[in-house]
C-alpha cells in the first residue's frame, strides 16, 4: 500500500530511504517536487481550512508522516505508516546531496534571526553548498528549501508551485 489515509490527508508510505530514493530521481530528472512534512498540526490546521487541505491535496508531490502522532493514528486506523519521516531528516539530508553535487540552495521565509543562523549553520556543516541570495524564480536552481511553518507556506505553495521548476 503506497498511501494511507489519516483524517482526510494522504500519506505517502515510505521509508526515509524510499523518499530519498523518490527525491533523487526527481531531482536528477529535474521535475518540480512540493514535499509536505504534515505532521498532526498541520493534519488539523488543514482538517480546519480547506483551502490549505486543497493545497496539499492538490500540489503535494509527497507527504510525509511527520510526528509520532501520525504513526499511532496510522496505526489506531489499521493503516500503519512504515516509519516517521520529519522535515529536518529531509532538509538536511538535502543539504548533503547538495553539498556532495555543489547545488545551489535558495532558502525561503522565516525571520531574520532565523535565517541568519540558519545560513551560518549551513556554510560551517555544509561547506560546499552554494546558498544563492538573488531570485529563484529567474534562476535555474536546484535545491529550494522553504524555512517557515506551515501558516505561512500556503501563500509562497501556492504562488510558486510550477511544474516548469525543476527542484525540490
Amino acid at each position: 500500500m503506497n498511501k494511507v489515509s489519516i483524517l482526510g490527508i494522504e500519506f505517502d508510505n515510505y521509508s526515509l530511504e524510499e523518499f530519498k530514493d523518490r527525491l533523487i530521481n526527481r531531482l536528477n530528472n529535474k521535475v518540480s517536487t512540493m514535499v509536505v512534512t504534515a505532521n498532526p498540526e498541520i493534519v488539523m490546521a488543514a482538517n480546519k481550512d480547506p483551502k490549505f487541505m486543497e493545497l496539499i491535496k492538490k500540489d503535494a508531490d509527497l507527504v510525509t508522516a511527520d510526528g509520532i502522532g501520525i504513526v499511532l493514528g496510522g496505526k489506531m486506523l489499521k493503516t500503519p505508516v512504515k516509519e516517521r519521516v520529519t522535515g529536518y531528516d529531509l532538509f538536511t539530508w538535502l543539504l548533503h546531496v547538495g553539498n556532495l553535487r555543489k547545488l545551489r540552495v535558495y532558502l525561503i521565509g522565516a525571520t531574520p534571526a532565523v535565517m541568519k543562523i540558519t545560513k551560518a549553520k549551513i556554510a560551517k556543516d555544509y561547506p560546499v553548498v552554494r546558498q544563492v541570495k538573488k531570485t529563484i524564480l529567474s534562476s535555474t536552481g536546484e535545491v529550494v528549501e522553504l524555512v517557515v511553518g506551515y501558516k505561512r507556506c500556503d501563500y509562497f505553495s501556492l504562488s510558486f508551485s510550477s511544474t516548469d521548476y525543476p527542484g525540490v
